[in-house]
């Protein structure tokens, strides 16, 4: 079974709980040292950054390096997680020694940055059934078991791990896949906006992934109608209910940055600035 992780846990004083806020640089949309100010200005305690847009110039020697990890210390700000954004997931064999490559690079810079976590989607998740029943569907559960053993084995021995995007497929099956890796250790990135879009409770969806759950992207979102039709909203206007999730992950002892993505937004500065008041207002 995936192992649990040491992660900074969910500050805790004798009459409430005080939130790790985060934000993710790229919903704000400015070039990243201006997001990163932008976000010490709003009050938040960490960033998420994209790897492959933001940062593939910033860092490219270990002075670079030590030279962004002090302008992160001016700001007061650690970085929560690198993002790694791939086309295909790593149920795909076409390019995937590339994939797995870069997220690897992905892996050792979280690890050079203080970072504990690098976040992708890792592609289609086939049901049980349908691996028992047809031939493609057990290739790709093969090759997600086979290419999640590998990085798990490689991020415990970097000190950063991958954490899986909760996305369009049911979370038990997502569950069941990291459950069955016992090379290595792989979280889950939890975004109750996407559940959202795709028809599933998010609250019920925390238990069922428990202690898998090591990051969080807070994403709100509405569907409208019976069919696939939905939109990201503010953070708190749409089906998700804060309070109640934020139980649901501090019953599961959730050890993490709450983050807030907003990616369709006319305003996005003033509305995540709006988001991380609202959160420390709960």
């Amino acid at each position: 079974m995936a192992r649990s992780l040491c992660l900074p846990k969910l500050i805790r004083n004798d009459t409430m709980l005080t939130l790790q806020v985060g934000v993710q640089t790229v919903s704000l949309g400015r070039p990243l040292k201006n997001g990163l100010i932008a976000a010490a200005k709003m009050g938040a305690d960490a960033v998420e950054i994209d790897a492959r847009s933001e940062l593939r110039s910033e860092v490219q020697s270990q002075t670079a390096i030590r030279q962004f990890r002090k302008m992160l210390g001016d700001l007061n700000l650690k970085i929560a997680a690198l993002a790694f954004p791939t086309r295909q997931g790593y149920d795909s064999l076409e390019r995937l020694d590339a994939r797995i490559a870069g997220t690897k690079n992905a892996m050792q810079l979280a690890a050079a940055l203080g970072a504990p976590i690098v976040v992708n989607c890792i592609g289609q998740l086939p049901s049980l059934n349908e691996v028992e029943e047809d031939d493609e569907a057990r290739k790709r559960w093969n090759c997600l078991q086979d290419v999640l053993g590998e990085l798990g084995q490689f991020g415990d021995r970097q000190g950063a791990i991958l954490a899986a995007e909760t996305g369009n497929e049911p979370v038990d099956r997502l569950g069941e896949l990291i459950r069955l890796i016992s090379t290595g250790s792989i979280a889950v990135a939890f975004n109750p906006g996407n559940l959202i879009l795709s028809g599933f409770d998010p609250r019920e969806s925390i238990g069922k992934l428990g202690s898998l759950i090591h990051y969080v992207r807070a994403r709100d979102a509405v569907r409208q109608g019976t069919g696939n039709r939905g939109s990201e909203v503010a953070l708190g206007r749409g089906s998700i209910d804060p309070p109640a999730l934020l139980g649901g992950l501090e019953e599961q002892d959730y050890r993490g940055t709450i983050t807030i993505e907003r990616r369709e937004s006319a305003d996005p500065h003033f509305e995540i600035g709006q988001a991380i008041e609202y959160l420390r207002n709960l």
